[in-house]
């Protein structure tokens, strides 16, 4: 029920917003080029099994002149059902949380010329699950449009950045001495030291707009140092049902070369949007 009030609140706050910035965003040139985008999806299952996935997704784009700027926000929340023992040794199913992060964004573009701009950009993610538990970067580079027509856009960002991180912690067996003389063996997490390098950040986004309803977006996001290696690709399809609300359905990948024993390198995520322009 909190879920349904929340999505339902969501959606309404989006449509009042939208409905108060109709004729700005109509015409991006009416308020220094800023344009947005929400995403918001929700899913649960009750019965023979349980769970519940929830994503949310939040842009908002400038292009002028001057300027190509770009802030996001993202978060993802899942819980699924999963077999554990409790006090007695009896194995019960249990909802629990499976997945939880978000992460938050920004470049800031200065135009040179039509094309090319130099571009700073910052990125902080928070992952319970993932190889980092955080991962935090700024970087300053070049920023070049490639292509730009009213169907196509394909533009490149490189440069050098500075990144820091904590691994996620790790599960290490240790003895411990009994009350009674013996010594057993306990599981503990075990917390992993920060590391902080120079990366290379690499950009690549591409846009395409099939039809005049149907548009297709990649993006590529690339930060490389010598001792951990980042690789995120967003592929999104999205089909408008009216000028503001679409449906997008969404495939990420994200790479990790760095990771801790029992986690894997590779994540991939599948969503279906609710999307809303404004």
């Amino acid at each position: 029920m909190k879920s349904t009030l929340m999505t339902g609140a969501l959606l309404a706050a989006l449509a009042r917003f939208g409905a108060q910035a109709d004729d700005a965003s109509s015409n991006p040139a009416n308020n220094g080029g800023w344009t947005g985008q929400g995403e918001f999806g929700f899913a649960s299952s009750y019965g023979n099994s349980r769970s519940e996935n929830i994503n949310a997704k939040l842009g908002l784009n400038q292009e002028n002149d001057l300027w190509k700027n770009n802030f996001f926000l993202n978060g993802l929340r899942s819980k699924g059902e999963v077999q554990v023992q409790d006090q007695q040794g009896n194995t019960i199913d249990r909802l629990t949380t499976t997945a939880n992060r978000y992460d938050t964004g920004a470049s800031v573009g200065y135009k040179l010329d039509p094309r090319s701009y130099i571009v700073t950009a910052a990125r902080y993610e928070h992952d319970d699950f993932g190889a980092n538990l955080w991962q935090g970067i700024v970087s300053v580079g070049y920023g070049y449009i490639a292509l730009k027509t009213d169907r196509t856009e394909l533009s490149f960002e490189a440069g050098p950045g500075y990144k820091r991180y904590r691994p996620a912690d790790v599960d290490q067996s240790v003895t411990v001495n009994q009350p009674d003389g013996t010594t057993a063996t306990e599981t503990v997490r075990v917390r992993q030291n920060t590391v902080s390098e120079a990366v290379g950040r690499g950009l690549v986004n591409y846009k395409y707009r099939l039809t005049d309803n149907t548009a297709f977006e990649d993006t590529l996001l690339i930060e490389a140092g010598a001792d951990n290696k980042y690789y995120q690709n967003d592929i999104g399809l999205s089909v408008s049902m009216t000028k503001k609300v679409a449906l997008k359905l969404g495939y990420q990948v994200r790479y990790n070369s760095d990771v801790q024993p029992g986690t894997q390198s590779t994540d991939s995520l599948v969503t279906t949007n609710l999307l809303y322009n404004f």
